[in-house]
């Protein structure tokens, strides 16, 4: 409460004020508390063994409850954040790979602006793009190269009917050439998706984040007919 400065006639301040203070000594107070309970006890037994050696059994009980009583209270107050402080933990990692993500698609952004195409191999990215502040190659070291997949469109003319065609034949293709640093002849990568594992640190399973075209999102709500649908075929 000294700290935040505000509150001090709120009850869901004291409560929130509690939870923290619970949360942050936890180390201390958790085995603090069962020592106290330890001890109380012991106490109030013997004085409740030998009541004419000893006085005071009333408040030897008021403070063993009361000992109890405080036990858990903390063991309340930290009970009750767990969830959102998983939560938070969650929102944490996920900022993480969006962070990474983005970082990565700034730089594709920029190999394309220069070169016209997106990189064929993350690793292009390392060679060719700067990095002065070294967050690119963090980025690119917490991913998997291989959740990199490239697209882009390629015309094809037949030579046997190209006088009777009015325009190329325009078909889909996803290349992936870790040793070129440029598409082949007629080949521009104009968009890209990159995969990358979730918790289970295993790229191809459901708890994977995909990102493309500026949305990243996780590959189960995809999955499940979420927004990311529009993302078109995803490869598992």
């Amino acid at each position: 409460m000294v700290q935040r400065g505000t509150g001090w006639f709120e009850f869901w301040s004291w409560v929130a004020a509690a939870e923290t203070a619970a949360w942050r000594l936890k180390w201390i107070s958790i085995p603090v508390m069962f020592v106290t309970l330890w001890f109380g006890g012991k106490l109030y037994r013997s004085i409740r063994r030998q009541p004419e050696r000893f006085c005071g059994l009333t408040y030897a009980r008021g403070g063993l409850v009361a000992s109890a009583t405080v036990a858990l209270l903390i063991a309340l107050l930290i009970g009750v954040t767990v969830p959102a402080r998983l939560h938070q933990r969650e929102l944490a990692k996920e900022a993480a790979h969006r962070a990474d993500y983005y970082t990565i698609l700034v730089a594709a952004t920029e190999y394309r602006q220069r070169y016209q195409t997106y990189p064929a191999d993350v690793a292009l990215l390392r060679q060719r793009i700067s990095d002065p502040y070294g967050t690119l190659a963090a980025a690119l070291n917490n991913i998997d190269p291989r959740g990199y997949d490239p697209h882009g469109e390629i015309a094809e003319v037949t030579p046997q009917k190209s006088r009777g065609l009015r325009g190329a034949v325009v078909r889909n293709a996803s290349l992936s050439t870790p040793t070129d640093d440029a598409a082949p002849t007629g080949l521009a990568f104009t968009w890209f998706e990159l995969r990358m594992p979730g918790e289970d640190k295993i790229l191809g399973t459901d708890d994977d984040w995909i990102g493309r075209d500026g949305m990243f999102m996780r590959y189960s709500d995809i999955a499940k007919g979420g927004v990311g649908r529009s993302f078109g075929a995803l490869k598992q």
